[in-house]
């Protein structure tokens, strides 16, 4: 049995996207590092929906794989033809044959919609039979304007089919929709396409409504919120968007942005209070800063997990898997992946820490390379706590260096460590008095030999 007041999510998402000039759908391109469509779905999922339907059309299989991965209970549906956003919305019926409640109509491409703006449509339910998210526009153009009277949303006239005095209108549709699904999809019923496009328009089901003596109401949102993606330029400025918000909440919720304007932000970052993120950083998906760290400049972060008080950079990268432990420094020209620093480590600079496990208070010298890859399989390295690896030692996996155990500067490590001990793993210096010289005469007579031969 479904409550009254229960909630299903209907998203379309079959439009072909001509103008992104791309073999791919247009949901699936990507904003903050998370597809279009991800983030649509994210802030109408924030309503924890009972249902979740998409709508697929170009590139079905590819949006279909894309919205089971997010949650594999989301239900899709194909339209075949694009014949408007009323018969979009048409071809989830009847996977939602049956239910009682209420059906919100969100876009794939449209992904700036704040779960708080859906929440006060969900609220707006309550004295309206249908509720419209509305925005006053700067430049109206080619948007749908919503003619009202009073709180009273009387019909929706899309921008072809407006007359001079409706264009003048400033409060335009977003296309976002939410009513009793049964009254939504009977309300579709009677849509005709007697219009400019020949399309059944979503926008046609308010004038049907209020001819039904149903009522009909708008909320209100940001222009910005609304900004549908049809093009990379529209990309571009939905990411400055996104971009703009992200740093705005950092700064609010303690985070220390010294230059805000060059730092980027995924879809998902975490970080905590107290952290000081220099200029030109880039946080990649899935990761997390916690309290009190610094992030140095013209660092990449993703997929990796800082801990409190860690410093990382400047000029680092943490790859998939980087687990940074509390205090522990990470320094230029490092780069870490799939490997976990210990507590109070140090990897200072010019190294590479690949499928990996170095202990608390470890000494990682310039120039260290754990070579991970057989060229068939990767290896993993263990580092003891305390231990000191002397700049330029090549750790050939698998291999255990063991607690407080040294190697000295220039080895390449073949075999295991054990705890305390020294290994010296290179050939024995030799030194050829007067070669050198001799070496590099003998160099010069056969370039300037060269040279006359050539003259």
């Amino acid at each position: 049995m479904v409550l009254p007041m229960a909630l299903s999510l209907i998203v379309l998402a079959a439009g072909l996207g001509t103008r992104m000039k791309s073999e791919k759908p247009k949901v699936l391109h990507e904003l903050a590092g998370a597809p279009l469509l991800a983030h649509a779905l994210a802030a109408g999922r924030a309503l924890e929906p009972a249902r979740v339907v998409v709508v697929a059309g170009h590139g079905a299989e590819a949006v279909r794989a894309l919205a089971q991965e997010i949650d594999p209970a989301i239900e899709v549906a194909v339209q075949e033809q694009q014949l408007g956003t009323a018969h979009a919305v048409a071809q989830a019926r009847p996977l939602l044959e049956g239910f009682a409640g209420d059906a919100l109509v969100l876009y794939g491409d449209t992904p700036l919609v704040r779960p708080e703006t859906l929440e006060a449509m969900r609220a707006a339910r309550g004295r309206a039979d249908l509720v419209v998210l509305g925005f006053e526009a700067a430049e109206p153009g080619r948007y749908g304007r919503l003619v009202v009277e009073g709180d009273a949303l009387e019909r929706i006239v899309e921008a072809k089919d407006a007359s001079p005095e409706e264009l003048r209108i400033t409060l335009c549709n977003s296309g976002v929709v939410m009513a009793d699904a049964p009254t939504l999809f009977s309300l579709i019923e009677e849509v005709g396409n007697d219009n400019a496009a020949g399309e059944y328009y979503l926008t046609d089901i308010v004038a049907i409504a209020r001819a039904r003596g149903l009522t009909a109401t708008v909320v209100r949102c940001d222009e910005e919120e609304t900004l549908g993606v049809n093009s990379r330029a529209e990309l571009a400025r939905a990411e400055a968007v996104f971009q703009r918000r992200r740093r705005a909440e950092a700064l609010e919720d303690g985070v220390t942005l010294v230059a805000p304007e060059t730092v980027f932000f995924s879809f998902d970052t975490v970080i905590g209070r107290d952290v000081v993120v220099e200029p030109n950083v880039v946080f990649g998906p899935g990761v997390t800063v916690e309290t009190g760290a610094q992030i140095r400049a013209f660092s990449h972060l993703e997929g990796c997990h800082v801990s409190d008080g860690a410093v990382i950079g400047p000029f680092a990268r943490l790859r998939p898997g980087a687990e940074i432990g509390e205090g522990a420094k990470v320094g230029n020209f490092v780069e870490v992946k799939a490997a976990e620093i210990g507590p109070g480590a140090k990897v200072n600079h010019l190294s590479y820490i690949g499928d990996a496990a170095v202990g608390e208070a470890a000494n990682i010298g310039a120039g260290t390379i754990t070579c991970n890859y057989d060229g068939v399989m990767k290896h993993r390295t263990e580092i003891g706590a305390r231990a000191f690896i002397g700049s330029d030692t090549m750790l050939v996996a698998p291999v255990k260096v063991g607690a407080e155990a040294m190697t000295a500067s220039g080895s390449v490590i073949t075999e295991d460590v054990p705890e305390g001990a020294l290994a010296i793993a290179r050939a024995r210096q030799e030194v050829k008095p007067g070669l050198a010289r001799r070496l590099m005469a003998r160099l010069r007579q056969i370039k300037a030999r060269k040279a006359e031969q050539e003259g």
